[in-house]
């Protein structure tokens, strides 16, 4: 395919077999290699969906300014899309995400407002902080990733299907982190529909409420998590829309075993929502071994976008995490 349009190159993903972890549990085990999109992360797609819809309903118009709170994937996205459209970027972030984000987002021409993480129900929370952004600069438009329901829309209508069309109809079962709900739900209800027995299983981080919201029916939670841009104490309106079956929680070690297995096994730099989200995957292998399942999950982004974490030793010593192997 030859695009003169970086946002044309966006989705149409490879699956990647994970073969290290499929041969030890008889498994097969898939990974949507979305760090493979341009702007290097799955949030991509929600970009782009999001700013598709914006621009058809007249919302978007040429010369406004997208407005966005962000762990940083999504802002990368909206940032790399943007210009090519006609369109700047404010992107506003908590303070103690990967230095990597802030710079990658600063080389595409964003603002990048930073400010101290706190709770949800905090009004200095980087989501308010955006919103307040939105409704005071003029010519503006807020992309709300979270309640903005075009984002669980273009996983319906793109990544779901390309999974789908990738195994030809062959899934049994699904498994991702919430971020914003957007992946899980899109893809979950088109998996579902084209076959109700596909074992959605939802991964959770260690201080996210939804792992208990599956289990026990409400949100409550334990614990913290170095993972960045997953794991929420609410139900967003994209993750609304997932349906899910199971519910499995990660802790970080477990996340950074993982991370450091797929590099030295597989050959994969991945970030730490994609070490959730295979280490997921392989339990639940391990749960059906050697039953053949064709199990699929989400590589998110890449090491590379975490590196001055994933692989600063005095970083993960003050965590108390070791560079392990899963085996």
């Amino acid at each position: 395919m030859i695009t003169g349009l970086t946002w044309e190159a966006i989705g149409k993903t490879p699956l990647i077999k994970l073969e290290s972890l499929s041969k030890h549990s008889g498994c097969e085990i898939f990974g949507k290699a979305e760090f493979l999109n341009p702007g290097g992360s799955v949030k991509d797609r929600t970009a782009l969906g999001i700013i598709s819809e914006a621009r058809e309903a007249g919302l978007l118009k040429p010369g406004y300014t997208i407005i966005e709170g962000t762990a940083g994937n999504t802002g990368i996205g909206l940032a790399t899309i943007a210009p090519q459209m006609g369109y700047c970027c404010k992107i506003v972030m908590p303070n103690n995400q990967s230095q990597e984000k802030y710079d990658i987002l600063k080389a595409l021409g964003a603002e990048v407002i930073m400010v101290p993480p706190c709770p949800f129900a905090n009004e200095n929370h980087f989501y308010h902080t955006a919103m307040r952004l939105a409704q005071t600069t003029p010519q503006s438009f807020w992309a709300n990733q979270f309640e903005n329901t075009a984002n669980y829309r273009v996983h319906y209508q793109t990544t779901g299907p390309e999974i789908w069309e990738q195994l030809k109809g062959q899934v049994d079962a699904f498994v991702s982190a919430v971020g914003t709900g957007g992946t899980i739900g899109g893809v979950s209800k088109f998996l579902k529909e084209k076959n109700p027995k596909v074992h959605i299983r939802l991964a959770d981080p260690l201080g996210s409420g939804l792992y208990s919201y599956i289990k026990e029916g409400a949100i409550a939670s334990a614990g913290s998590s170095i993972t960045e841009g997953i794991g929420i104490m609410r139900l967003t309106e994209n993750f609304k829309a997932a349906v899910v079956d199971d519910a499995f929680q990660v802790t970080d070690q477990n996340m950074l075993s993982t991370v450091y297995h797929l590099a030295k096994c597989d050959g994969l730099l991945v970030g730490t929502s994609a070490g959730i989200n295979v280490f997921a995957a392989y339990q639940y292998a391990m749960e059906n071994k050697n039953s053949g399942k064709k199990i699929v999950t989400i590589l998110c982004d890449s090491a590379l976008r975490y590196q001055s974490k994933l692989f600063n030793e005095a970083f993960l010593k003050e965590k108390g995490l070791v560079k392990n192997l899963l085996f």
